[in-house]
C-alpha cells in the first residue's frame, strides 16, 4: 500500500523558513511534487520534481522555495525561505507512478505564517 506522510509544518514569522519533508513507502515514483490549498481557494501546484531532478515551481513561490528528492530514502523535500501570509496553507505530498499509471496524496501539513 502506498503511503505519503508529510511532516514539518507549522507556526513562522513573515519572511522565515520552513522545510517540508514527504516520506513515501518506497515505490519508484516518476513524478513528485507539493500542493497547497488555503481556505475557500481550490488545491494548487507548488512544486514538482522528476525522477531525473528537473524541477518546476509555481510563479508565486520561484526563488523562495526548492525541491528536492532523495530517492535512495524515498524522500522528497519542499524548502520554504521568505515566506509570506499568503503561503499559508495546508501542503500536500503528491506522487505519480508511470507504471501502473496512478497518483498517490498525503494527508497534508498545515503551514501559519504570521505577519
Amino acid at each position: 500500500q502506498v503511503q505519503l506522510v508529510e511532516s514539518g509544518g507549522g507556526l513562522v514569522q513573515a519572511g522565515g523558513s520552513l522545510r517540508l519533508s514527504c516520506a513515501t513507502s518506497g515505490n519508484i515514483f516518476r513524478i513528485m511534487g507539493w500542493y497547497r490549498q488555503a481556505p475557500g481557494k481550490q488545491r494548487e501546484l507548488v512544486a514538482v520534481i522528476t525522477g531525473g531532478g528537473n524541477t518546476n515551481y509555481a510563479d508565486s513561490v520561484k526563488g523562495r522555495f526548492t525541491i528536492s528528492r532523495d530517492n535512495a530514502k524515498n524522500m522528497v523535500y519542499l524548502q520554504m525561505n521568505g515566506l509570506k501570509p499568503e503561503d499559508q496553507a495546508v501542503y500536500y505530498c503528491h506522487a505519480e507512478t508511470l507504471i501502473p499509471p496512478r497518483q498517490y496524496w498525503g494527508t497534508g501539513t498545515s503551514v501559519t505564517v504570521s505577519s
